[in-house]
């Protein structure tokens, strides 16, 4: 496997693709005027988006590969490796790069919403794929950020550039929806293979040995992220996927309940609850009555 490179802060970013550094915490690159570059594998000090207008190989992201085709959108937290497998070529980047570094956007409304922007933790193959009027939008946005950045620092620069990096980030999450509402039959599709986790977990041993699934299992057993596969079931069930795995304990417990040979405790540990106690307390929140009187009651 490649040697890693760090890439710490933009300066480093710059100077690695020929472009002059404007702000030392941000930086809006038309990657069409970088220099051309030698495939690598790198992590960054600082968030990224990247706009690929062109095929340009195939990316490794963590250990996978993905296709990197045109229109698509690829937001990256600091310290994710991402990189193109190293063949001794060297190419032209296309497309736009957006950079920004966490200090940039400390006491911002950006920097107090930041954990929103739940895709910076999708994995790449859950990039956002634009449609043409959709990117000239994201590409309307890294222009005015860039404009600004030419503009010259000065007090008002970091306020102004963070709100439009939140706009940014706003018309993604929009773009993120129009994406999950138009891939409703995959979405379907993984609705029915996490009904088939659950029912595969509590039919084996799991339960006993390893306690309650929690949601990121369920996503990794669905090849996704723990943040796209909340995302998505949230938008296609209007609950949470933690919610879904509640509602899927609950009704599995009402069912063992009416064995009234085992005792709650009993039930519980079988569900995968570490204490009895945290079974009554979330049967009670859902069922508005205690395992004991939901047994005498029906």
């Amino acid at each position: 496997m490649d040697k890693i490179i760090h890439i710490e802060n933009i300066f480093q970013y710059n100077e690695r693709v020929g472009i002059e550094t404007l702000h030392p915490l941000v930086s809006v690159i038309d990657m069409s005027q970088a220099r051309r570059l030698s495939h690598q594998r790198q992590t960054y000090g600082f968030y990224t988006v990247f706009l690929k207008e062109v095929k340009c190989g195939d990316m490794i992201y963590g250990r996978e590969y993905y296709d990197y085709q045109e229109g698509t959108i690829v937001c990256l937290a600091p310290g994710q490796v991402i990189g193109f497998e190293d063949n001794g070529e060297v190419f032209q980047p296309k497309g736009w790069a957006l950079l920004f570094h966490p200090d940039l956007i400390r006491g911002t409304s950006l920097g107090r919403n930041m954990k929103n922007y739940t895709f910076f933790s999708y994995e790449v193959n859950e990039a956002l794929h634009l449609s043409e009027q959709e990117r000239q939008v994201v590409v309307d946005c890294l222009r005015r950020i860039r404009h600004e950045l030419q503009h010259g620092v000065d007090r008002h620069s970091k306020t102004i550039i963070a709100m439009n990096i939140e706009l940014l980030l706003d018309y993604c999450v929009r773009f993120y929806e129009r994406q999950f509402i138009t891939r409703n039959e995959v979405n379907r599709d993984i609705l029915v293979r996490f009904e088939n986790v659950l029912d595969e977990y509590f039919v084996s041993d799991r339960p006993q040995q390893i306690g309650l699934p929690s949601v990121g299992y369920c996503a990794g057993k669905l090849h996704l992220s723990p943040n796209y596969f909340g995302d998505l079931i949230k938008k296609e069930t209007g609950r949470t996927a933690q919610e879904h795995i509640q509602m899927k304990l609950i009704d599995l417990a009402k069912e063992r309940v009416f064995d009234t040979g085992k005792s709650i405790s009993e039930i519980a540990y079988e569900l995968g609850f570490k204490y009895p106690q945290h079974f009554t307390r979330l049967f009670k929140r859902i069922v508005g009555q205690t395992p004991n009187q939901y047994r005498m009651m029906n």
